[in-house]
């Protein structure tokens, strides 16, 4: 689900597949962190809370740390555990 609506929204196969696939694209993956960045402390989620809420609070905690546009993709997935990809 959350897999297929990045790649619908930054271009890749919507399709899913057995073999792991990182949730977007090779464009995304290639982009580097700035020197000296510190990844924040991100609040996971596992699907038992509210979806709306936790984008949101992922949003800010990243805006707070200066990551934005593109790679606000790339740290997305880190703040995603267990059974949220399905």
């Amino acid at each position: 689900m959350i897999t297929n609506t990045i790649r619908a929204r930054y271009g890749g196969p919507s399709q899913s597949t057995l073999m792991y696939s990182k949730p977007y694209t090779k464009r995304i993956d290639n982009l580097r962190m700035f020197v000296g960045y510190q990844p924040p402390k991100f609040q996971s989620f596992d699907r038992r809370g509210n979806p709306k809420q936790h984008v949101a609070h992922f949003i800010e905690t990243c805006n707070n740390a200066c990551t934005n546009g593109d790679l606000l993709v790339k740290q997305f997935v880190c703040s995603l555990r267990g059974n949220a990809f399905d």
